[in-house]
């Protein structure tokens, strides 16, 4: 592409929008057409699941997707990510593969996003508005504007509902933001949840590097001292890779905020493993030890500046050389997406006196976030032999990173995690043969564009797993124990 070639917001609608519209004139359920063209789906479909496969290459054989690719160490403008049977990426290359089905999606390939910092089971409820400034984590949570609105509906949700509502809604959300890998999930079953999404907390890709705490241990006789001491021993043993510690939430003059590096220290909790999350009141020196030891740095700018007027001396870290990974903390007060929250921290960097590229702030949500959770192996790079965790984005602007930068929920086309479509085009889902594999796939209407949606699979009784429910089912029973649940599309 030429780069001087103005590249206008895309908003392709594609041929499912069309399929469903012919459908409903002529009176068949929605999805359903007698089209038979690639993008058209063959068979017949309910109007809120897709069953039926749908006309592409023999279903299981390999494609590629063809877009402006962000590969491992290079951009391939255009350039081809195929990927097998079996969910791994064959091969990122500049030339088209043969004999391979080919998806032109005319959009930035990049590395499924890694969110380093979020709170899903709470991702159900709207963005709360603080009335007030807080001086840490402890005042807020004290509240009780905070109880009323946020904690006691929580509560009674966690106890009404089936196990992993709350969390496969909060993934879906995930999904529909371009995430595939997501830290943070806390509820009982989440370390058992087959997740649409990776939690690089919990068990991921057959062991579990990643550990969490919000909360560090007050002292001896704290129940949170034995977690503590088992997480620093497996620290020690190499099982654990990746240690996310909440620490120094808050104003940087308020006193328990600042008391809380020396506090962890004392725990002897800064290890090469601890990832500390927020360190809105560290100072440059204590930034410094964290380099020093080669901690790491996850900041989630939009949430510190809603609750406390301030947040994380984020240009210091990277001046001293800390790895900084980014997420948005939660929805209640961060930002709707981890696209959005990459925008309010390139503009806190600049007004903090150190402007980053695009590239940089890409890299923070994709391979440095990788890096972080000591999964840089697996997940991260777009390259051979790699899970084929993949998003794909509309075109915003001849730079693919600038490109990244402007793109919001509404210009994810396609998410794929191990090679399976999760989130996508209904038009695109045509053309892959989505379907025939006995999951129940359901159509939704996200910013006017008809798009797939897969919510998994699920234990069921007595061993095994089953579909999981639809994101419609998700919402009915949130809706019926809470009407104020924050919608995903919107």
């Amino acid at each position: 592409m030429d780069p001087s070639e103005p590249i206008s917001r895309r908003r392709v609608l594609g041929a499912g929008v069309a399929i469903a519209a012919a459908a409903t004139a002529s009176g068949l359920p929605l999805g359903c057409s007698s089209d038979t063209s690639r993008a058209a789906h063959a068979g017949a479909m309910s109007d809120d699941t897709i069953k039926a496969p749908l006309a592409r290459h023999v279903s299981g054989d390999a494609f590629a997707l063809k877009g402006c690719v962000v590969a491992e160490h290079t951009v391939l403008d255009p350039g081809y990510v195929t990927i097998d049977p079996s969910g791994q990426i064959a091969a990122v290359s500049a030339s088209a593969p043969t004999s391979t089905y080919v998806l032109d999606t005319d959009g930035v390939v990049l590395p499924g996003l890694i969110d380093l910092h979020n709170h899903p089971e709470w991702n159900i409820f709207p963005p709360w508005e603080p009335p007030q400034r807080y001086g840490n984590r402890y005042e807020w949570r004290a509240s009780p504007v905070y109880e009323q609105l946020v904690a006691e509906p929580e509560a009674k949700l966690a106890e009404s509902l089936p196990l992993q509502t709350q969390l496969r809604y909060a993934e879906v959300r995930s999904l529909v933001g371009g995430v595939t890998a997501i830290q943070g999930a806390s509820s009982p079953d989440a370390a058992t949840l087959t997740s649409t999404i990776r939690t690089v907390d919990q068990e991921v890709f057959g062991t579990r590097i990643g550990r969490s705490m919000v909360d560090l241990p007050l002292g001896e006789g704290d129940p949170l001292m034995a977690t503590l001491r088992a997480n620093l021993a497996d620290i020690e043993a190499g099982r654990v890779k990746a240690f996310y510690v909440h620490l120094a939430e808050g104003a940087r003059d308020d006193p328990e905020t600042l008391a809380e590096f020396a506090h962890l220290e004392k725990l002897h909790g800064l290890t090469p493993a601890t990832v500390v999350i927020h360190g809105a009141g560290l100072t440059r020196s204590q930034l410094g030890d964290l380099r020093d030891v080669g901690a790491k740095l996850v900041w989630s700018p939009q949430s510190n500046l809603r609750l406390y007027g301030e947040t994380t001396r984020a240009a210091d870290a990277l001046d001293v050389g800390v790895t900084l990974g980014i997420g948005p903390d939660w929805l209640p007060s961060g930002s709707a997406s981890l696209l959005a929250e990459l925008r309010t921290a390139r503009q806190v960097l600049a007004d903090q006196g150190h402007p980053v590229t695009a590239a940089f702030l890409v890299r923070a949500v994709t391979s440095t976030a990788a890096t972080i959770a000591g999964l840089d192996q697996h997940i991260g790079t777009l390259a051979a032999r790699r899970p084929a965790d993949v998003t794909v984005l509309s075109r915003l602007h001849a730079d693919p990173f600038e490109s990244v930068l402007l793109s919001d929920r509404n210009d994810v086309d396609a998410v794929f995690v191990q090679g399976a479509l999760a989130y996508g085009r209904a038009d695109w889902a045509g053309q892959l043969g989505v379907g025939g594999d006995g999951r129940a796939r359901q159509l939704a209407y996200a910013w006017g564009r008809l798009m797939v949606l897969d919510t998994g699979t699920e234990p069921a009784p007595g061993g095994g797993t089953r579909p999981a429910a639809t994101l419609d089912e998700l919402r009915r029973r949130l809706l019926a124990a809470h009407p104020q649940v924050g919608p995903i599309f919107a």
